[in-house]
Order: structure tokens, then C-alpha cells, then sequence
């Protein structure tokens, strides 16, 4: 990718499971009051969170030479993946995020590896969520997920309500589209 100019627009999907922070994400970066689609939870998902997203979140974070980061977050249940296939369009790069509380962390994170893998390649990066959570969290699994597909990505520990950690997240991957950005 060349370097990019002011009002450049660089299109990011940021996915993973429920509660793995996706809205609270793209809240804590966004430069704008993010647009959310969060409803009643009304499945198994009520027991991790009263709400979720059945559509997408939507935040812009506008670097400093001019050029703009759209991130279109996505629902985390595989009942809504037909809009995973809407975000993914036009996409550079996808930040996956994981709850590293969850016994399966690493099966869900090749879950959506194949995903949007299937939708056409594209960098991406990893960020783990809840790790305060979890003292000793073994990243190897995850580390062999990627490793299992061919794929060199940045895995990094992520606070989703920190806005320097998920800037830092998106730095990550903006980086492996062009370094000049960052």
C-alpha cells in the first residue's frame, strides 16, 4: 500500500466473540460518538451481557496527517456472520479480539481467523482482553492458531476501555499496511 494522504479513509473490521469488548473498543478511540446497534441480549448471550450487537458499531479515528480509520465492528454471535461477509467488504485489515477469560480463547480466535479469511485476505491483528483476570494466561495456544494458518500477527494484550491500548491495537495493524502511517 502506498502511503496514504489526508482524507484517505482506511476501512478496519474489529471482531471477535461476545464480550470480548468490540463496542467498548471502538468506543474508547473513536473521534466521534460511535454508532451502535446494541439490543436486548435474548439468547444465551443474556448470560454474559444484558445487550449485544446484532448489526455493527461504527467509530472513526482520524490520524494525524489527515488520513481517517473507520472501524466497523461486528455482532460476536455466528447467527448474525451474514453481517461479517457486509463489514469485511472493502476492508484492509480485521483486529480480532479475545476474551482471554474463556476456556475455549483459542478455538474461537481460529473461528474468526477462518472467518474472515474466507472473505478474502487480509492483515490481521490479535488483541486479548480480560487478562488481569486470568494471572499466568498461557498465549502459546493462540500463538499456534495463527502459526497453524501461515499467519505473522501482532498479539497483543488489550484493556478495550483503554483508549491507549486499543489505539496502540490499531497502530499495530495500520502499521503492517503501511509503516509510514504510524
Amino acid at each position: 500500500m502506498t502511503h496514504c494522504a489526508p482524507g484517505d479513509r482506511l476501512k478496519l473490521v474489529v471482531t471477535g466473540p461476545v464480550g470480548a469488548g468490540k463496542t467498548t473498543a471502538i468506543a474508547a478511540v473513536s473521534d466521534i460518538d460511535p454508532i451502535t446497534t446494541d439490543e436486548l441480549a435474548t439468547d444465551e448471550t443474556a448470560l454474559l451481557k444484558p445487550r449485544t450487537t446484532v448489526a455493527l458499531d461504527f467509530g472513526l479515528v482520524r490520524l494525524d496527517g489527515g488520513a481517517e480509520v473507520h472501524l466497523y465492528g461486528t455482532p460476536g454471535q455466528a447467527r448474525f456472520d451474514f453481517m461479517w461477509e457486509v463489514l469485511a467488504e472493502g476492508a484492509l485489515g480485521v483486529l480480532i479480539l479475545v476474551d482471554a477469560t474463556m476456556p475455549d480463547a483459542d478455538r474461537q480466535l481460529g473461528a474468526f481467523v477462518d472467518a474472515f479469511a474466507a472473505l478474502g485476505p487480509r492483515p490481521v491483528a490479535v488483541g486479548i482482553t480480560h487478562l488481569d483476570l486470568v494471572p499466568g494466561f498461557d498465549l502459546t495456544p493462540l500463538h499456534r492458531v495463527l502459526d497453524d494458518r501461515g499467519i505473522v500477527a501482532p498479539v497483543l494484550s488489550v484493556d478495550p476501555r483503554d483508549p491507549v491500548d486499543v489505539a496502540l491495537l490499531i497502530e499495530a495493524l495500520v502499521a503492517t499496511l503501511d509503516p509510514d502511517l504510524v
